[in-house]
Order: C-alpha cells, then structure tokens, then sequence
C-alpha cells in the first residue's frame, strides 16, 4: 500500500514522498516434516502471537499435478505476507517434480491408485497445524489447483475427526457432485472455475453448487467466462492474468470473511 504526502515547499522546491508499507516479515522453513517422512514448505508472519485472539488462521495448500514447485511456494509466500496465515504446502508426491505431462499423471496415477494414504498425508498436516502454538486450530482452511482443489474436495469429505473452517479449490479434478457425499461438508466452500474448461463441464460445476445449496453448505462458486483449465498457473498455456488476479481478491475476500 502506498501513501503520498505532499509538503508546504515553494513551488520549486516542491516535493512528493511516497512512504512504503512492506509486507510482514515471514519465517520459512522449506523442508518441515509433518507426515511419515514426507516434507512440506510451512511459512507464517514473523510476528506471530501465539496467545489469546492473535493466533493465525492456518491454510493447507496442495499442490497441481507438477508437485510442489515454485509456482506454489510463491503462492504460499503471498498468502502469509496478508499477516494473518500460516501456510503449509503439503507434498502429495513425496519430493517429486515434474514439467513433462506425462510423468505429471503417473505422479497422479500414483495417489489416486492409493487414495487412503494421501488423506492420511492431509489429516497429518491439519493435525500438525493444530499443534503448532500460533495457530488456531478451529480456523484451518484447504485449499488447491486442479489436481491439488480435488484433493482439498476430498480432505473436505475426510474430517470428521477435525472439521475445517473452510475449503477453497481452483477448478479442482475430480469434482465430487454426488449430494450424500458433498452434504458431509459443514462448513463454508469457494470454487474458482473457468467455462471453457473441458476437464470440469460446466454441468458438472452447476450439479457441484446444486449439491451444496441443497444441504445449505455456504458456498461462493465462480465461473470466469472464456477461460480454460489451469487458468490462473502463470507458467502455464492457459494463464488469464486479469481472470486470476479477479479469482485472488475473491479468495483473500473468502477468507477474511470466514476465518
């Protein structure tokens, strides 16, 4: 945020200041081991209070079928930079990274072959969240891209031992409609879609909502007209730069107002 102060100078000598508010200062710790022997990139304000009413919300934020890169990372460090989060980037495929389409599915492949442990892997990081001494723990959030929204869906459907305080998935795949399953859920959802997305048709997203405000789950679903899958990854072939910057305030409004 910037802010200008002008001062009472002859003309000639008239001046403009601009003063710079930087963001908080951040802790990172970019191999935290929160599940078995698997790692994550855990980064919070410096400043964290960890008693009373400070305690940061904390999001678990999972990762698109690339693995956990760079590209979320800095999405992790955005996050935290609000002054109000924690956020642990999880790891689904346990240090793996790829660019190549194809390994980029066998590494789906490998967590949808055994889906149970890659729910025990996000139970783990809700529970290491709790136990750190600057979070609150009735305000963890999921949240992920494509691959990685499927998977904050399906922690959603898992936590009956610890509820969520919210979910948030960016055209997450699969996309689970069935109304039995979504009405497990019990807490507010945001989904981020585009319309020109051939992994999630449009159907599938508008029986999606359907599902959620037959069970009255608080739910904000936008879909960004004339974008396609993976819209808002900036490596990416579909990037919409002005859809994505939309579907970030969005995001950051979500949370403000739910946790």
């Amino acid at each position: 945020m910037l802010t200008q102060m002008r001062l009472r100078l002859p003309l000639y000598q008239l001046t403009i200041l601009t003063l710079v508010v930087l963001p908080p200062a951040l802790k990172v710790y970019k191999l935290k081991k929160y599940f078995d022997n698997v790692s994550g990139y855990l980064v919070y304000p410096a400043a964290a209070n960890t008693t009373g009413n400070n305690k940061l919300s904390a999001i678990i934020m999972i990762h698109e079928w690339w693995g956990l890169n760079d590209n979320v990372k800095s999405m992790a460090n955005n996050l935290a930079k609000q002054g109000n989060y924690a956020v642990l980037g999880i790891d689904l495929f346990k240090g793996k990274l790829t660019k190549d389409p194809k390994q980029a599915m066998q590494q789906v492949k490998s967590v949808t072959d055994k889906p149970g442990e890659a729910i025990s892997n996000m139970q783990a990081a809700v529970k290491y969240l709790s136990s750190l001494p600057f979070v609150d723990s009735s305000k963890i959030v999921s949240m992920g891209w494509c691959f990685g929204g499927g998977q904050s869906l399906q922690l959603a459907l898992h936590s009956e031992q610890h509820p969520l305080a919210a979910t948030i998935l960016y055209y997450g795949t699969p996309l689970v409609t069935d109304k039995q399953e979504v009405s497990k859920i019990k807490w507010p959802v945001l989904g981020i879609f585009g319309d020109k997305d051939q992994a999630i048709p449009l159907p599938e997203i508008q029986k999606f909502k359907a599902a959620l405000d037959a069970d009255g789950i608080p739910n904000e679903i936008h879909i960004y007209k004339g974008v396609g899958h993976a819209f808002a990854n900036p490596s990416g072939a579909n990037y919409a730069p002005k859809e994505t910057a939309d579907a970030w305030q969005k995001t950051l409004a979500f949370l403000k107002k739910y946790v």
